[in-house]
Parts: structure tokens; sequence; C-alpha cells
């Protein structure tokens, strides 16, 4: 890690503050932003976040602020918000920005209303900066802890992304070079979609043979869309792929595989969320299915999670509806193609 680095970090839920954590521990210049006052006066007086990091302590060091302004001045700025809130958090952020800024999105997801990747927003709102995307198998509540941790830093600007390496990288927080940042950021959002579906079966307790199929299906219908929209398959091998998906399908600090055993277990989804808070993977459900309807790919795990989550579909018919698909070949659409 880079001693000499300024870190800024948006957001200061769980993911935001692990971040700001870690940096500060491994010595960068830490600003921790949120537009919740309530929240970084409750961080500040309590010396942690207690509602999603309880026990782990956060730094005095660390300066805490609702303004922006006091954010912008940093050589890397972290994206750490939820999917609905990035747009507006660039276009906030934007006036106090100064060119050739590093962004990092830490973040998960697609833009509900346009489908778009994370990066790919803030390029279009921050046209000046440079956009790496960090993504990979990482919890908050490990991160914090210091518990080692791999994840990629992933632009088609390679210098950009051996920068973040450069200034992130510690003995406990290693980070690899990627420019696939389409597969990158794809395999870290719909990976969420499978987790949902990863958390019902659980919920479901339909078994562990069930459930290692769905997450090995879900990896190839993900690896579809992404390489129809330009991704390398190798990518989803990787971190951000499958090493995403297997600890989000199987950790129980998973949001969407703890949301995904509420409705398994006869919750409706809106006590799910409720319960859990934050769920990419509702949000996913529907950006997957409706990329995959534009790009025309099969993604049947995907559709059936969407059918659960907007149409009212039960979790027992959605397995049904997988275990009846027409025989195909494993690695083919179907029969004669």
């Amino acid at each position: 890690m880079n001693a000499e680095a300024t870190v800024s970090v948006l957001g200061a839920g769980g993911w935001g503050t692990a971040l700001a954590i870690m940096a500060q521990n491994y010595g960068s210049r830490v600003t921790l932003w949120s537009p919740f006052e309530d929240e970084i006066l409750g961080i500040r007086r309590f010396g942690e976040h207690k509602k999603l990091l309880p026990g782990v302590p956060v730094s005095p060091e660390i300066s805490l602020t609702t303004h922006l302004s006091q954010a912008a001045d940093a050589e890397l700025i972290i994206f750490a918000v939820p999917s609905f809130a990035i747009r507006r958090t660039a276009e906030l952020l934007a006036p106090f920005l100064p060119e050739g800024t590093l962004i990092a999105n830490a973040g998960k997801g697609l833009e509900p209303e346009t489908h778009r990747r994370f990066s790919e927003v803030l390029s279009e709102v921050l046209p000046a900066a440079r956009v790496v995307a960090l993504s990979g198998p990482s919890h908050a509540e490990e991160v914090a802890r210091n518990v080692p941790t791999t994840l990629v830093s992933a632009s088609q600007d390679a210098d950009a992304a051996e920068r973040v390496q450069e200034i992130l990288m510690n003995p406990n927080f290693r980070i690899y070079v990627n420019t696939d940042v389409t597969g990158v950021e794809l395999g870290g959002a719909l990976k969420n979609v499978i987790a949902l579906a990863a958390g019902i079966c659980d919920g479901l307790e339909v078994g562990d043979n069930t459930k290692a199929a769905l997450m090995t299906r879900g990896l190839a219908e993900i690896a579809r869309l992404g390489i129809k929209l330009g991704a390398r398959s190798e990518t989803f091998a990787g971190l951000s792929g499958m090493g995403d998906l297997i600890v989000t399908c199987g950790s129980p600090h998973s949001r969407n595989r703890r949301a995904g055993i509420l409705i398994g277990q006869g919750h409706t989804l809106e006590e799910a969320l409720k319960l859990v808070g934050t769920v990419e993977g509702y949000h996913a459900a529907l950006a997957g299915w409706e990329l995959a309807q534009k790009a025309d790919v099969e993604m049947p795990i995907t559709e059936q999670c969407w059918q659960i989550c907007y149409n009212g579909q039960s979790a027992r018919d959605a397995i049904r509806m997988l275990m009846e698909r027409p025989r195909c070949y494993e690695t083919e659409r179907s029969f004669g193609k």
C-alpha cells in the first residue's frame, strides 16, 4: 500500500466503512462520507458502526463528513453506495471533482433504470475521472477485521487499475489487475441473483445437490450473457465470477442469501426485503432478465428469480420449472444447435 495516498470512501454502510478502516490501517489518509448525518454522528459518538460492524473500531484518524466537497480532494475516491444511489451521488460530486481523479466503484449491481454497469454510469457523469471497478469475494465483516481477502481492479485503462492496486494492496488485501471490466462487473452484479436463488434453496432445505447445480448453472448463464456483451470467458472463472459467486451463495454474511432463505421459508418478498435491508439481487433479477431478453441469451435461473420477485411465482414452482426444461447438452443451448 502507498502510505502517501489520500483516499475518500463514499458510503458509510458496512462495505464502505470496512474499506475506510482497511485503508487507514495501512497508512492512507482517509475520509468517509455519508449523506446521513445520524450515521456519521453514530460512528463519531461510538467509535464504531454499531449497526453493521459492531465491535470493529473506526479510528478517530478517519475524517467523517456529510459534505461531498470535503471528500472530493483525494487521489482515490471509492464508491460504496447502493445501485439506486450511484448516479445521484456522482452528480452531486461532479462540481467538486478535480480532473484525472481515480474513481473505484466497489459496489456490485446494475443501475435500476438503465441496467448499465456502474463504471458506465460513473464514466458518463464524471467524464474527466479515471474509472476502475473493484470486485471479488469480499464481505465487509471480514475485510474490517483484516481477514485475508483478494479482489480484482478492472479497467480498460490499465494504468488506472494498477494505481488502485498500488494504493489499496496490503498484506491482508491482495489485488489483481484485469482489463475485462465488462466481465468483472457483470459477474459481480449478476451473482447476486444466483445468491438469492441459493438462499431460497437453503430456505426450502432442498439439499446440497440442488444448490450445487444451481450455482454451477448460474455461473454458466452469467458467462453466456457476459460473452454476448463483450466479456472474456475466463473472467467468469476468476475472482469476480466464480470466487464472488461461491462466497455470496454460501456465507451467512450475504444479504442476498439471507433474503432468499426467508423467501424459501415462506416469508413474502416484502417481508424479506424489510428484514434484510438492501438486497441487490432483487434489482439485478429484473436487470439481468431484461438484458438477457435484449441480447437473446437463455438465462433460466435468472428468469425464475425474476418470476419470484416480480410476478409472485412460488419458489417450489420455480424449481419445478427449471427441472422440467427441455433436454439439452450441458454446453449448448439445445439439441441440434
